[in-house]
């Protein structure tokens, strides 16, 4: 009863002076225009349309045309007419956060949609739109996050303040390998952000996939396909303040987004809307200066608190070099990439140990763990190499040693890469079970 108090009377606290008042002036496309407003006003600021038949629709200042404001809304345009009143926000865009959101289902303005009741609000406000900790000033990478999945733990190691991509076609399974993921982490603390996500699968997500001992240390934020472009993008930027909050509590986090591709997708309509050109299918210049402000602000922090950044990329036609995707793998420090042969083949995960790489994992493994890596990998690679060849019959046995042994190996190292979608295992684990195969002794500092 105490934190309802002090929220209500932290709300009082931010009502300003007085309050200033535009009208509605035209209505064009995705665009409120807005005229006698003599507020100072700056792009992002916000205001309430208050449309014939009741309703409040919050909006988003996002250019300014011969003297008139356009705001984009943050829902539905039904019911805004010529005359409709204006209000300029007095709240800036900050949230709130507090501990006791871990367990709960947020949208993109930091308010609860779970129906479990309001959020107590913290003593500290998260900008929306924070710029990253000073590259000086942060700490180094060091340590792994055990994430329980074997391709990844072993030939991907994931340390500590890493952001990494997980890049994939439509229907290779990007999404039930971060459910996996997000679900079997070592983290103290999971942040998970569903961008433009399928409405249906948001319930099988947190009752299926997390559980209830996933969802008592998360805290998700969702913004579905439906909702309009500026509540998806902000729902990205919303799951990073929070983020941010609990790194500040020298938390390790694991942040999640599934996925960048829609948050892209999102700003490419908000750019498209307001007259900035296209450059390369279609994408804005503005949409390539938004991926790394967000992106960048994972990582370690300049504590004891880290936010390891996981992001799934949906590659436009199985193209791993379309613009979105490149320009994530350039600012990312390693990518998981999910091959769809590798699922017509019922191997889950999908994931093509030869196209990934975790940037990393080096300088975070034991000189005994990189043996066991790489001894493995140059067996897939040199099966792959000949692997039309053996499937043809047309390799003699005994013609090259190395291949000999990679056919050998390669049956065990895949089925070794094969793991359901339920089962769990850990870092020492994975690395054993990989020396076993190798015959290669591993003994776990």
């Amino acid at each position: 009863m105490a934190a309802i108090l002090d929220n209500i009377i932290s709300e009082i606290n931010k009502i300003g002076d007085c309050s200033y008042y535009g009208r509605v002036s035209a209505v064009q496309g995705l665009f409120i225009e807005v005229s006698g407003i003599r507020s100072d006003l700056s792009i992002g600021d916000r205001c309430t349309v208050f449309s014939a038949d009741g309703r409040k629709i919050s909006c988003e200042l996002v250019s300014f045309r011969q003297g008139k404001l356009l705001f984009m809304p943050y829902g539905s345009l039904e019911g805004v007419g010529l005359g409709c009143r204006v209000e300029v926000e007095n709240a800036a865009p900050v949230i709130y956060p507090h501990s006791s959101w871990l367990g709960r289902i947020i949208n993109a303005f930091g308010e609860p949609i779970d129906g479990k009741g309001p959020l107590i609000k913290g003593g500290t406000a998260y900008h929306i739109k924070a710029s990253p900790p000073p590259a000086a000033f942060r700490d180094r990478v060091c340590g792994k996050v055990d994430l329980g999945v074997k391709a990844v733990n072993t030939f991907l190691t994931i340390c500590k303040g890493q952001r990494m991509g997980i890049f994939a076609g439509s229907g290779v399974g990007k999404s039930t390998l971060m459910s996996m993921m997000a679900k079997n982490t070592d983290s103290d603390v999971s942040v998970i952000g569903l961008i433009g996500e399928r409405g249906r699968e948001a319930k099988e997500f947190v009752e299926d996939t997390l559980g209830e001992e996933g969802l008592a240390k998360s805290v998700l934020v969702l913004a579905t396909s439906d909702e309009s472009p500026l509540m998806r993008r902000q729902a990205a930027y919303t799951a990073m303040a929070v983020a941010e909050y609990f790194r500040d509590l020298n938390k390790n986090v694991l942040c999640m987004m599934d996925s960048i591709t829609r948050f892209a997708m999102a700003q490419r309509e908000i750019s498209l809307s307001v007259g900035e050109p296209p450059a390369s299918k279609g994408y804005t210049p503005s949409v390539f200066a938004e991926l790394p402000r967000l992106l960048e602000r994972a990582g370690p922090g300049s504590g004891n608190g880290t936010i390891t950044g996981l992001f799934t990329v949906l590659v436009d036609g199985d193209d791993h070099n379309e613009p979105i995707a490149d320009a994530v793998r350039s600012i990312l420090d390693g990518h998981i990439v999910l091959d769809r042969s590798i699922a017509e083949r019922n191997r889950y995960p999908a994931i093509n140990i030869l196209r990934s790489i975790s940037r990393t994992m080096p300088d975070c493994n034991t000189p005994e763990e990189n043996q066991i890596v790489s001894k493995a990998r140059k067996y897939i690679a040199a099966y792959e190499d000949m692997a039309e060849l053996i499937r043809l019959g047309a390799y003699k046995k005994g013609s090259n040693r190395e291949v000999d042994e990679a056919i050998f190996y390669y049956p065990k190292i895949e089925a070794f890469l094969s793991q359901g979608k339920k089962e769990r295992v850990s870092l020492a684990e994975c690395y054993e079970q990989l020396g076993a195969i190798l015959a290669v002794p591993y003994n776990p500092a």
